[in-house]
């Protein structure tokens, strides 16, 4: 080689060395700069657009209670998406009482707030608080449970129950095909709609799945047990079932709530090689890491209180700027969370 083309030769390495060292120090670079536009843009998400100025308007919530982590979770959401739109946000606690949570919205409602959300434990015994709110030209909205038809109300703000629950159902089928199923039901407390809806999808899920794939229904429910959306409750219902049914080999739930509890009886009897869990709602981070690490917890349906609390506070303030025309009930998607999407839902930090 000519000497002569040694030293070009090397400059021209040394160029592109350069070159590669600052296209790596670029892309190292923009993480860092989409992190930042992340989080702008979660800002930008919790701002509502309105027309008016909201810094003397005033949103109510009551809740059924604070027991469980999707009541705290939901209160945070709609406390947080208030404030951080220049409004003063005011809050009740049912405390897991009818009378309570019923004095607790005559209470906000004394204190004139401009919009009343509400989640009522009953769906009949809050109907004459939102009669009152009505003669106070207050618009109530109803989020996460339902209200009597009867009641007066601008919408309710909920997950799609129905379709959430017919997911998990035809997931349970798919996954079952023509293995016999023998199956505990975990319900949350009895006459709540919510979840007569959830056991609705449920059981239409499983059903329409067989007949499609089986043309036959083979649906054995051997038992349906009440844990009062607790952990307490569901630690109590299954240890009952398994006493009274050792045969059964799945457990369908309305909520998280009402089975999380029982798998400590299911790990105790040591039947978690033996029982399939599956939930109509609600993507608890503590379900989403037992599907994510187990195989006994098949599958859960998103219901998420951050967005339910957002959507309820935006519905508020675009009724305060003179919007009319709601639906009587406002759905967040539907989705199903099994071992193939769990990680990307999964917030070891959450609330909820």
């Amino acid at each position: 080689m000519n000497r002569n083309m040694i030293f070009p030769m090397r400059q021209l390495f040394k160029s592109f060395l350069m070159i590669i060292l600052l296209l790596h120090l670029a892309a190292c670079a923009v993480p860092l700069e989409n992190s930042a536009n992340d989080q702008n843009n979660a800002e930008e998400d919790d701002k509502i657009e309105s027309a008016i100025d909201l810094s003397g308007k005033t949103i109510g919530y009551c809740t059924p209670s604070l027991n469980a982590p999707y009541y705290q979770a939901l209160l945070q959401s709609i406390k947080e998406t208030t404030e951080k739109n220049g409004m003063t946000f005011l809050s009740a606690d049912g405390q897991d009482d009818i009378n309570k949570q019923v004095a607790a919205v005559e209470d906000l409602i004394t204190k004139g707030v401009d919009a009343l959300l509400l989640n009522p434990k009953d769906p009949d015994a809050l109907v004459g608080v939102t009669k009152l709110a009505k003669s106070a030209d207050i618009p109530v909205f109803i989020i996460d449970s339902s209200i009597d038809p009867s009641a007066e109300y601008v919408t309710t703000i909920q997950s799609n129950n129905l379709a959430n629950g017919e997911l998990a159902g035809e997931w349970l089928a798919e996954k079952f095909g023509k293995q016999e199923m023998t199956i505990a039901l975990l319900s949350g407390n009895a006459g709540n709609p919510v979840g007569r809806t959830r056991k609705q999808g449920l059981l239409q899920g499983i059903t329409e799945t067989q007949l499609r794939n089986l043309g036959y229904i083979n649906l054995n429910i051997k038992t349906q047990a009440y844990t009062e959306w607790s952990y307490a409750g569901g630690l109590k219902a299954m240890e009952d079932i398994l006493v009274a049914h050792s045969d059964i080999n799945v457990v369908i739930a309305e909520a998280d709530v009402c089975v999380l509890g029982a798998i400590k009886a299911i790990a105790q009897a040591g039947k978690t090689d033996d029982i399939l869990i599956v939930a109509g709602a609600d993507g608890q981070k503590e379900a989403i890491k037992y599907i994510m690490d187990t195989d006994f917890y098949g599958c859960t349906a998103m219901n998420s209180p951050v967005q339910i609390g957002k959507n309820a506070v935006s519905y508020a303030v675009q009724y305060m700027n003179g919007k009319r025309d709601f639906s009587k009930v406002s759905f967040t998607p539907p989705l199903l969370i099994t071992k193939t999407n769990a990680a990307q839902f999964y917030d070891p930090n959450a609330l909820f």
